[in-house]
């Protein structure tokens, strides 16, 4: 299976025709392109076409997802739970990657996605959620500040469950 590297979280600068120029200062844009940069800001995909996009490829020029960790996590929660997404199609398409980790619970636990879900593994979104209806992207400034909030504090979060993992291999 040949995989490959995604940035997991969009910071959307530069992007949607430059929508977003002047919400954030240049301090918090730079601080939320290093965050999305690092290891933790990373996951794994199939990285060959099977019937159509990859993973990142569909979630990337979705309309519903823009690139949105949180939404595409959501798409892969309903698919372990044979439940309709915006993504069913393509992670249809990837079964036998996903079979890989049993449950949405494995998937999550093998690349360290704890803090994107809350007990009850939901999803934790990084901005308001209306199953699929409301716009991906941030309307308001504010909301583009809580996203680079909530993304920086999970960035932050990933990154050290990872350190912490590779310690204890270490030790071993």
């Amino acid at each position: 299976m040949n995989l490959s590297s995604d940035r997991m979280c969009p910071h959307f600068d530069g992007k949607y025709s430059n929508k977003f120029d002047g919400w954030l200062s240049d301090l918090e844009k730079e601080e939320l392109k290093h965050k999305v940069r690092t290891i933790g800001g990373h996951i794994i995909f199939p990285a060959h076409k099977k019937n159509g996009f990859t993973i990142n490829q569909a979630r990337g020029v979705s309309r519903i997802i823009c690139d949105r960790f949180d939404l595409t996590l959501e798409c892969i929660r309903r698919f372990y739970r044979d439940e309709e997404s915006p993504l069913s199609k393509t992670l249809t398409n990837y079964k036998d990657f996903f079979d890989l980790f049993i449950d949405f619970k494995g998937y999550v636990y093998f690349f360290y996605l704890q803090d994107f879900i809350d007990q009850l593994e939901q999803v934790e979104f990084s901005l308001p959620f209306d199953n699929f209806n409301r716009l991906p992207l941030p309307q308001t400034i504010d909301e583009y500040k809580q996203y680079k909030e909530h993304t920086l504090d999970l960035m932050k979060k990933r990154n050290k469950r990872i350190l912490e993992c590779l310690c204890q291999i270490n030790k071993d």
